[in-house]
């Protein structure tokens, strides 16, 4: 059992690795892109609206079959109450179709908006998207994640788990960026830098 596990997290591991064009993500003090979005329950989204109420934690995850974005999901809805005492929202985006992002709302209740971008505009505009190669896609198909049925496309994109915080005045004031898709921005770090 544990070779099958630390075989199945190297195949994970092989997804960013084996990717094409390695993206680079958004700088601190950049301008944070704006961008409207329909969000789970059918509610436009603009960055640009969130941030008259303060600021916004954008965060991108892979999808519902990914077992770290389900814990940094869960993470972020059992901290929701830290964040928005600090007059902050929560966004998450996803290359996935509302379809498939009922798998990870069912699992962590999630209360905040979560956008399908199923044409990656968004991951590419804040340069977290990244190509898998045919090799690795037909491997996680044999751990039955489909990434065409999961992303409602045949892309085989996904993003690197990237978390920005972006002020009020539409500047990225924290970045956390890291290819390895296991390490997340703890929601210590985010509530420290609101």
């Amino acid at each position: 059992m544990k070779i099958k596990k630390n075989f199945f997290l190297a195949l994970f591991a092989m997804g960013i690795n084996a990717s094409f064009a390695q993206p680079k993500g958004l700088s601190v003090g950049d301008i944070a892109p704006d961008f409207k979005a329909t969000s789970q329950d059918g509610s436009l989204i603009s960055l640009k609206k969130e941030l008259k109420n303060g600021p916004v934690v954008l965060f991108f995850y892979r999808g519902s079959w990914c077992p770290y974005c389900n814990k940094q999901m869960a993470q972020l809805q059992d901290s929701l109450k830290f964040i928005k005492a600090k007059g902050a929202s929560i966004i998450g985006v996803t290359p996935e179709t509302n379809e498939s992002m009922k798998k990870i709302l069912k699992n962590s209740a999630a209360s905040f908006p979560l956008i399908s971008d199923t044409g990656t505009e968004i991951m590419n505009l804040y340069d977290v998207s990244f190509k898998l190669d045919a090799p690795t896609v037909e491997r996680y198909k044999k751990y039955n994640i489909d990434l065409t049925a999961a992303n409602g496309n045949s892309e085989n994109k996904l993003p690197v788990p990237a978390t920005y915080i972006i002020g009020v005045d539409g500047k990225i004031k924290f970045v956390y960026f890291n290819t390895d898709y296991k390490m997340r921005a703890s929601v210590a770090e985010i509530i420290s830098h609101l």
